[in-house]
């Protein structure tokens, strides 16, 4: 089960290890976020293994402790694996709190594999340094298929990636301050035009706006009918870059990323701001 928005890796990764993803649709009136009902009513005697995601690429959904308890233990008691990925752990801004699944349901720590990194909490995208935590066997399984695939890290990289994970987290704190200044200013300004649905996001640096309001409208004398297509005009005639929401599994959005300067952030909205303004119907 992949709650979707998912991240674009997932569901071909499922499919490489010969599974069957099966999609649950949050969108942006529960903030991205599924529910339990959702999940049991996507549940079926084939199913094996659960996604969780929080905070989310690419909406920056963050669950609840209360809704990720009870998501744990909905799978506790089906007897279900969880995988979660938990590499935005220490971007959450606001009230919205971090919670690891295995850490508050106990009884789920002999079918949970928890996937984690340097690259997102440390800046260390390009180290390419990861790790899981889970079951002896399972680790052991893992170790031995990646042994195969891509050799091992190299002694550099390792070294790079236990200075961080084993010094302080001021410089995060730093760069969480940024991201949260960002992250308000994106929100407000998307929310700002005409069509656009923006929900505010509680961690990770994405936000997910809504743009079917503006599919089918006239922009330059052209109709984008998908957000496919709006996202390549906003390259052409803004020279923007977004993500359409086809590469996550949900038409009709757009991702953006808030993890630039202030400045080019500000530029490259208002330039977007500016092409949607001339959007009719």
């Amino acid at each position: 089960i992949v709650p979707a928005p998912y991240w674009t890796t997932y569901p071909e990764s499922i499919r490489l290890a010969g599974g069957v993803p099966v999609e649950v649709v949050a969108d942006e009136t529960t903030g991205y976020r599924v529910s339990v009902e959702q999940l049991e009513a996507a549940r079926t005697e084939k199913t094996k293994v659960v996604l969780f995601v929080s905070p989310s690429n690419p909406t920056g959904a963050v669950y609840s402790e209360a809704d990720a308890e009870a998501i744990g233990r909905w799978a506790v008691e089906h007897g279900l694996w969880v995988l979660t990925d938990e590499i935005y752990e220490h971007l959450v801004y606001g009230d919205a709190k971090f919670t690891s699944l295995p850490a508050i349901v106990p009884e789920l720590r002999d079918k949970c594999v928890v996937v984690n990194g340097v690259a997102k909490t440390y800046a260390m995208t390009g180290w390419r340094v990861g790790w899981i935590v889970g079951p002896k066997d399972v680790v052991k399984a893992a170790t031995n298929l990646q042994s195969h695939a891509t050799s091992n890290v190299s002694n550099v990289a390792q070294v790079a990636a236990l200075a961080a994970v084993s010094g302080n987290l001021d410089a995060v704190a730093e760069m969480r301050t940024a991201f949260d200044r960002r992250r308000q200013t994106i929100v407000r300004m998307l929310n700002e035009i005409d069509g656009v649905v923006c929900p505010t996001p509680e961690g990770a640096f994405y936000v997910y706006p809504s743009v079917k309001e503006l599919l089918g409208r006239e922009i330059r004398g052209k109709r984008p009918r998908t957000s496919v297509e709006l996202a390549a005009l906003i390259l052409d005639e803004a020279e923007v870059a977004v993500v359409p929401g086809e590469a996550f599994g949900t038409p009709g959005y757009l991702r953006l990323s808030y993890a630039l300067g202030d400045e080019d952030l500000v530029e490259g909205v208002s330039r977007i701001q500016k092409l949607l303004a001339e959007a009719t119907a």
